[in-house]
């Protein structure tokens, strides 16, 4: 290895305040059933059962970007009792990626179609693939110019590469960002949300839909929540029935808050009822009325929209697990961002940046800010391992990205 494949790691004291002191905060999430985040699940699990069929197939996996998803909701006839979805959703999928291992068909436009077909039927109520969605395959395997032939066009095994093989390198230039712990505010905007579209708030209250945002706000002590939350509209009666029915899940929503951290925020459960337009859908989401969803315009890897903190504008889903640093180091820089906070107690900040072509082990800057260290070299040592241990095993992070999935919203 050459002084040019090491990473320069940084470990800094940070003597700006904590989240949790700073007087404002505000924090966003949108839900498992927003179009946004329902594009990049599908992105991610289109990557997986692409990834997995190949590792099955060929032994290695064949590249591949599939991050460039797009949502086209569908219509429906929507009333009182009554709700059907009478136009399909259509999935975009845009991208590159192999058709072929040689002689060998990869059936591509078949696992895209699985794998929207799999995240929509989670994420919805009464969907039906077969009635209810059309997938449009863009996925190109163009050739780069003066190559002989392109890595979307494998014919031989040597021209797919291992999982942790040394040769890898970053495929783009990426800087990633990750901190430690969340917020009280974070942590009840994130299970808020996790709540309300959880096994078993869905079994108690079966006429709630998916496409839930929440947003949260910290004023001092004072904590506020928005949640926009739908209803089947099969499921609700009249007008009176939906108000009753809202207020019995804005009870509940209540009662988990302040199990969950001891805090009984303000609460707002959906603001455009006050016109007296109820938030009734067909399947649960806002797709079912033509909204469309994008790839990467949603949550940030770990699960929300912090604008009052460091956070990278990457859009990881979907994209090649193999190589692309801007999906393995934003995983890399929230868990290691967790891991050192577990060992050492401190608020911590990791920021990663890579030019292309490093080693992928070997990022060029590695930066941790601890809140209120004071500098102690054998903590410092303690931190610096953590810190060579996760890059030695940035191929781990690979591996579970195929074999069990990572989720980054």
């Amino acid at each position: 290895m050459t002084a040019e494949d090491v990473s320069t790691i940084h470990i800094l004291p940070d003597s700006s305040a904590s989240a949790e002191t700073q007087p404002y905060e505000l924090v966003e999430r949108k839900g498992v059933g927003h179009p946004d985040t329902m594009c990049d699940a599908i992105a991610e699990r289109a990557s997986r059962r692409y990834s997995e069929y190949c590792l099955k197939q060929f032994g290695r996996v064949a590249h591949h970007w599939f991050d460039k998803v797009m949502l086209f909701g569908g219509e429906a006839d929507i009333d009182y009792g009554r709700g059907d979805l009478t136009k399909p959703y259509t999935v975009l999928y845009a991208g590159k990626g192999a058709y072929s291992f040689g002689d060998q068909p990869i059936p591509l436009r078949e696992l895209l179609f699985d794998a929207a077909a799999e995240v929509l039927s989670e994420v919805t109520t009464g969907f039906d693939p077969a009635r209810h969605l059309t997938v449009q395959c863009e996925i190109v395997d163009h050739q780069g110019a003066g190559r002989g032939h392109s890595r979307y066009r494998p014919q031989t095994l040597d021209d797919l590469i291992d999982i942790g093989d040394p040769r890898l390198v970053s495929n783009d230039c990426n800087l990633l960002h990750g901190y430690a712990p969340l917020s009280r505010l974070e942590q009840l905007v994130l299970g808020v949300e996790q709540h309300i579209n959880g096994a078993e708030f869905k079994r108690t209250n079966p006429d709630t839909g998916w496409d839930v945002k929440v947003f949260g706000s910290r004023f001092g002590e004072h904590f506020k929540l928005i949640v926009n939350m739908p209803f089947l509209a099969s499921q609700i009666s009249s007008l009176e029935h939906y108000f009753t029915r809202k207020q019995q899940c804005e009870n509940q929503i209540g009662i988990f808050s302040e199990q969950l951290l001891g805090i009984r925020p303000d609460l707002l459960v959906n603001p455009t009822d006050r016109n007296g337009r109820p938030y009734l859908t067909a399947l649960g989401s806002v797709a079912d009325t033509g909204d469309v969803g994008v790839v990467g315009r949603g949550n940030r890897i770990n699960g929300l929209i912090t604008p009052m903190r460091s956070m990278s504008i990457e859009a990881p889903a979907g994209k090649n697990p193999l190589d692309h640093t801007g999906k393995l180091y934003g995983v890399l820089a929230r868990d290691l961002a967790a891991e050192i906070h577990n060992e050492t107690g401190f608020s911590v900040e990791t920021h990663v940046f890579t030019s292309k072509e490093a080693p992928l082990g070997a990022p060029d800057e590695v930066i941790i800010r601890l809140v209120g260290w004071e500098p102690d070299a054998e903590e410092e040592a303690r931190v610096r391992a953590i810190v060579e241990r996760s890059l030695a095993n940035v191929s781990g992070i690979t591996a579970q990205l195929v074999s069990t999935g990572v989720v980054m919203w």
